[in-house]
């Protein structure tokens, strides 16, 4: 009786190790976003440089991650070899204290660049530490240039020609938006190629994206007809929890292929990387937040590639 018991589940066991489905042939591996994920291959060097993309990271709602991934993703861009300038387009200046700059201590910023006729990019522009990565600074200063450009001509294309004749030096530009679809943030999508949309994995987070379509439907209508949205990247994801998946299922269930396949997961490296004022790329090279962006900037470079 015994004998046959033993046999029975050996038998069991054998099945149930067959039909395990990972030990099967088919290679599909489904990504955090529920699509089966991509392998986005390393892309080829340049053989030149310019004209520059310009992309805008937007979103109305603060604390997504858009200075997080203008940082980090300039800096696996340049890692690639892309020559890269980061605009910070936010009176906070994050993006510039996040590269070690001390606000305070900025004798030209964006704002001279916006309210001055003689200021130049070259005059302005500063090394962001990173090879290939520039940086074109910002501090509380510019927050006077969203009352100041309302008596303008031609307003919304200020950043536009401003930005002009750095094109043919970079590759991309990336621009830090502030948190709110005022004036600024309307300049930085009338000069824009391309809009990244950061977006937390929290259900808040969710709401207010709706608006930010509308927005960027409008300027792509009256201001900017080649604006396109590159893609929604899902930031602070943790899989071990059921509220991060269902707002990524609902995210992919509203903007379909447009959100990234990539997503950027909650770590602590990223707090630190910030207070010691280099990109998480350089500061803790090996970590999985690092090789997230690396594979965000395959994906994007990828996208682009397609879009052309």
């Amino acid at each position: 009786m015994d004998g046959s018991v033993h046999e029975t589940t050996r038998e069991k066991l054998t099945t149930v190790t067959d039909a395990l489905p990972f030990d099967g042939d088919d290679p599909t591996i489904m990504g955090p976003t529920g699509r089966p994920m991509p392998i986005f291959a390393e892309p080829a060097p340049l053989s030149g440089h310019g004209p520059a993309r310009v992309v805008s990271m937007t979103n109305q709602k603060g604390g997504v991650g858009k200075t997080t991934t203008t940082i980090n993703l300039g800096a696996a861009l340049a890692e690639y070899g892309r020559r890269v300038l980061l605009v910070d387009f936010d009176p906070q200046g994050s993006l510039s204290v996040g590269l070690g700059l001390n606000p305070h201590e900025m004798e030209l910023t964006v704002y001279n660049l916006l309210m001055d006729p003689e200021c130049t990019v070259e005059e302005v522009v500063v090394p962001s530490g990173v090879p290939n990565m520039d940086l074109l600074p910002s501090n509380i200063d510019l927050s006077a240039a969203e009352v100041q450009l309302v008596g303008e001509v031609a307003r919304e294309q200020t950043l536009a020609r401003v930005l002009a004749p750095a094109m043919a030096r970079y590759d991309v530009i990336l621009i830090d938006c502030q948190p709110s679809l005022g004036l600024l943030t309307v300049n930085a999508l009338t000069a824009s190629d391309g809009v990244v949309v950061p977006l937390e994995c929290e259900y808040f987070a969710l709401r207010g994206v709706a608006l930010l379509k509308t927005t960027i439907d409008k300027v792509k209508q009256r201001l900017n007809p080649k604006l396109h949205v590159d893609g929604v990247l899902g930031t602070m994801y943790d899989g071990r929890t059921l509220h991060s998946r269902e707002v990524m299922e609902r995210l992919v269930q509203a903007w379909g292929d447009t959100v990234f396949h990539t997503v950027i997961r909650r770590t602590v490296k990223f707090s630190d990387s910030t207070v010691a004022g280099e990109p998480i790329t350089s500061y803790a090279s090996s970590s999985s937040g690092a090789e997230s962006y690396r594979q965000l900037a395959r994906e994007v470079i990828a996208r682009w590639q397609h879009d052309v």
